[in-house]
């Protein structure tokens, strides 16, 4: 019976290979093997498997089988061949040239090993003749960049093409660092020529990344200044170029060398903290030099945000940041007070004042104690003082300027700047200027200072007479813009609150008209139109605003449009009235009994709008998802700018969670690009963010298939958002969600297993297969069922001294029928693949035989066949295990199987009969059943 089996289950294996299903040939030979087949079977199995590797492009393993095949058997020709297939894959070509000649001289007249061998000979001699060649390529191609005569060349691109491939492996950029090629593409810098300069940074990049050795030594041989300075050319290409190939110094001065490949590392003594201060220093210089473009001083102000304060607060040594403050401060607060393009001024971008806020912002996080918060204080103050006393109006414009700068950034500071003698006079007085440039500043700050909550009553009492008489009489549609969000911000000061509204009834209606008006007006430059989103950011706290928003699809339209623009500080602001439509912030049910208790007590009880409600809220996900919500928001969570704060991210991924909380909306957020938008703000933001993301993650995993919602590797980045949320301090529902989507990653491959399991999560699934609700509890048994088509999973089950399969066995028997199938078919797979486990059934609960009848006797056929199927593994286990089990009824219950239709649960039956009539402990009827 057992060679019979072997060889049908052989038989299976080949059927579903022909018909491409890889993985269940790899099942079928799987099983055969654990039936304990003769060696020349088992060779054979194992080559099998081979080919199913090979097929599910997994090399590795591939090479492990055919191994495997050959030891059972040396002279197995197709093992051999499958070895050295799996060999080339694998870049081990003097390998896979020893199995093939084998193969030649087992079959020397096969033509396909002979053209085998032919072709993977031509791959080695190619591979040498590439290598000794590099040297003279490396000259060959500097020879043709540096020659006048090739200028603008075809023949001069695929040099610089070349140069920046090959400059990408480790070994080529050795090559061309030895080859005095630092000083090279100095000279190809000095050029001047946009292509030529372009390719001398990605080469550059290719030295220098996770190198330490070779990033000081190109600094000091290019100067660490000149390098910097290509930040600031006019030329936005090359100086993005320049600042990717700054991170990459940065992070190679910060992590050392990764690569196995050391090359001339540790001949030169560096000191890291040194180089890094440096590197710093030149950036804090080139904030506040004439001549820099915007796009320049935004770079740098990028990289400082990135490399200077702590990845972390575990981090103690945040001596970083206090240097910074200390000898930088001044420079980047002067970015953030300049005045975008007057004469004589510094050159800014519109985006560059946000992005020195974002830095202030992170300089005062990475803080650890009040005396260093108040030497911040101290620096910000003495600063817009310098400016305020003594310096006439320009100066009282730019001390304005900085509080904004500030009030956007670290409010603490902001705020007490605001409290400086004389300095929210100056503001309300220049409100009333007549010169536009004093208004903008003044207005702009009035804005700002009325978003904090400490400053919201004084401006209510004095600023809203004041903004409204701006917004009525003056003639400047970017003053108007500026004073209607102020009034916005002062009439939201209730939040989602109904009955805590600043303004008379419809006022908030009549606001939201007009910034809409002004947001659908393309004929106002996209710097003002984002102020007319800053004010829907706020107003849209009120339903009956968000219920006309949503209405309004050229708003809609123009909104989306615009947050695709180069305009990138306005983010923020889409993505607040975004969660405010979706109603995706954080609210509980207040508990009735305290409501009635604050009533009584005379404190005020926050209401909900009646158009907040759920059906009003699904209606206007419908909305926003019909007007391409979903590709303006991937195309925010894609920004490279500093101005996508975790904050920002956090509300993407609540904004993304609410889209995805309908099933039948979570095709178009696929279709539209939402599964790749959501992995990145799974994976970096504040923890709620990603934990949010996350959620949104698992909701789509668990409805649509994965391999076409994440295609190609991207699948497997999937797994580590999904494990965050089996953390304990994660809720049932996300524990759930993760648990089941992890359910169906862990049922498409072996790959996909093998990162669930190095993502350390069966511990923790474990732990939830004992959760007292039901259906975390089920979706945890389902998970770890379908994991347990891994070997390092079975090998859990196998060890002693553990109650696994205990609780397996136990679940098998419970009332929950669709638990009682996850755990039924976890113990069929189990003990198909582990024979050993059969024997220790009977000895984990005295209950095991009758949950074994339980489940032969369902009604219903999926389990029915799961416990036939346990009980032909038990039998075919040993003969002293099928002994037990024919003492029992359930002899009889599998004599009365066998008779029923044709069926799977029918042939396992009599294949138990059978084997228990090999055994000797039945006898076949007369009639021959």
């Amino acid at each position: 019976m057992t060679a019979s089996s072997v060889e049908q289950l052989r038989k299976d294996g080949n059927d579903l290979f022909k018909c491409g299903d890889y993985e269940g040939a790899l099942t079928a030979y799987t099983q055969a093997l654990g039936l304990g087949a003769a060696p020349q079977d088992q060779a054979i199995l194992h080559r099998n498997r081979a080919a199913c590797h090979l097929k599910l492009e997994d090399y590795d393993k591939a090479e492990t089988e055919a191994s495997k095949a050959i030891e059972k058997d040396g002279g197995d020709v197709k093992a051999l061949y499958r070895r050295s297939q799996a060999l080339e894959k694998l870049g081990r070509l003097d390998q896979a040239v020893l199995d093939l000649q084998r193969c030649v001289s087992l079959e020397p007249k096969n033509k396909v090993f002979q053209e085998a061998l032919r072709s993977i000979g031509g791959q080695i001699q190619e591979k040498v003749r590439y290598m000794s060649s590099t040297d003279a390529k490396v000259e060959q191609m500097f020879q043709i960049l540096l020659d006048p005569q090739e200028k603008g060349t075809e023949k001069k691109q695929k040099a610089s093409q070349n140069l920046v491939v090959l400059a990408r492996e480790d070994a080529g950029a050795e090559k061309i660092f030895r080859s005095n090629g630092v000083q090279l593409l100095q000279r190809l810098l000095d050029t001047g020529e946009t292509d030529l300069m372009l390719a001398a940074l990605r080469t550059l990049v290719g030295i220098c990344s996770e190198h330490q050795s070779r990033t000081v030594a190109t600094l000091s041989m290019l100067g660490t200044r000149q390098v910097v300075s290509i930040l600031g050319v006019e030329n936005q290409a090359v100086s993005l170029a320049a600042c990717h190939l700054l991170q990459v110094m940065f992070d190679a001065l910060k992590e050392g060398v990764k690569k196995g490949f050391r090359g001339k590392e540790g001949a030169i003594i560096v000191d890291p903290a040194r180089e890094l201060k440096v590197l710093i220093s030149n950036l804090l210089e080139l904030l506040t030099e004439v001549g820099v473009s915007g796009q320049g001083r935004d770079n740098a102000l990028t990289l400082l945000i990135k490399v200077v304060p702590r990845k972390t607060p575990k981090d103690p040594n945040n001596g970083l940041t206090l240097w910074v403050i200390d000898h930088g401060l001044k420079k980047i607060l002067e970015v953030g007070g300049s005045v975008q393009d007057p004469p004589g001024e510094l050159t800014v971008t519109a985006n560059s004042r946000m992005s020195a806020s974002i830095l202030l912002s992170k300089l005062f996080d990475d803080l650890k104690c009040d005396a260093e918060r108040e030497n911040f204080h101290r620096l910000c103050e003495n600063y817009i003082k310098s400016w305020f006393e003594g310096q006439g109006l320009a100066g009282k414009l730019r001390a304005i300027q900085t509080v904004s700068c500030l009030l956007q950034g670290p409010c603490d500071a902001g705020n007490r700047a605001l409290e400086m003698n004389g300095v929210m006079e100056s503001v309300i007085a220049l409100c009333a200027s007549e010169q536009e440039e004093e208004q903008l500043v003044a207005v702009e700050a009035l804005i700002h200072a009325a978003g904090k909550a400490k400053r919201a009553s004084f401006i209510t009492a004095n600023g809203v007479s004041l903004l409204k008489d701006l917004y009525k009489r003056s003639e400047k549609d970017s003053i108007r813009i500026r004073a209607l969000v102020g009034l916005c911000k002062l009439g939201s000061a209730g939040g989602t609150d109904f009955s805590m509204k600043q303004f008379a009834e419809g006022s908030t209606l009549k606001l939201a008209k007009q910034c809409r008006k002004w947001l659908c007006n393309d004929q106002i430059d996209a710097g003002t139109r984002r102020w007319a989103v800053e004010g829907l950011a706020y107003l849209t706290f009120d339903a009956d605003v968000k219920e006309e928003f949503v209405e309004d699809e050229a708003a809609l339209k123009a909104l989306f449009q615009l947050s695709k623009s180069e305009e990138r500080s306005v983010l923020f602001a889409v993505a607040s009235a975004l969660v405010n439509c979706t109603n995706s912030y954080d609210y509980e049910e207040p508990d009735p009994k305290m409501v009635e208790l604050a009533k009584y007590a005379k404190q005020h009880v926050p209401e909900q709008h009646p158009k907040d409600k759920p059906s009003f809220v699904r209606a206007r996900v419908k909305k926003l998802l019909a007007a391409g919500v979903v590709s303006a928001m991937t195309c925010m969570a894609k920004t490279d700018s500093p101005v996508l704060t975790n904050s920002c991210r956090e509300l993407l991924s609540r904004v993304f969670l609410a889209l995805v909380e309908e099933v039948e909306d979570r095709g178009t957020v696929v279709a539209q690009g939402g599964g790749k938008a959501l992995l990145p703000l799974a994976l970096e933001g504040t923890d709620v963010g990603q934990t949010k993301a996350a959620q949104a993650l698992a909701k789509l995993t668990i409805t649509s298939n994965p391999e076409i919602t994440f295609p190609g590797e991207r699948i497997y980045e999937v797994v580590r958002p999904l494990v965050s949320l089996l953390h304990l301090n994660c809720s049932g529902l996300q524990n759930f969600e993760a648990l089941m989507a992890l359910t169906n990653l862990a049922g498409i491959s072996e790959r996909l297993r093998q990162k669930i399991l190095k993502e350390k999560a069966v511990p923790m699934i474990e732990g939830y297969m004992f959760e007292e609700h039901e259906m975390i509890r089920r979706a945890a048994t389902e998970c770890m069922c379908n994991l347990a088509m891994s070997k390092e999973v079975q090998d859990l089950f196998e060890a002693e001294g553990n109650d696994r399969l205990k609780l397996l066995v136990l679940y098998s028997g419970e009332d929950d029928e669709l638990l009682q199938r996850a755990a039924a078919g976890g113990l069929a797979m189990l003990t198909s693949m582990r024979p050993s486990l059969c024997s220790r059934i009977p000895q984990v609960t005295t209950h095991w035989l009758e949950i074994l009848q339980d489940l032969l006797l369902s009604p219903n056929q999926e389990l029915q066949h799961r416990g036939t199927v346990v009980v032909l593994n038990m039998v075919e286990a040993s003969r002293e295990t099928a002994s037990t089990l024919m003492e029992s009824e359930v002899l009889e219950i599998l004599s009365v199987l066998t008779k029923g239709k044709e069926s799977p649960v029918t042939r396992a039956a009599t294949a138990c009969l059978g084997k228990a009539v090999e055994y000797g402990l039945i006898k076949p009827s007369q009639d021959g059943e």
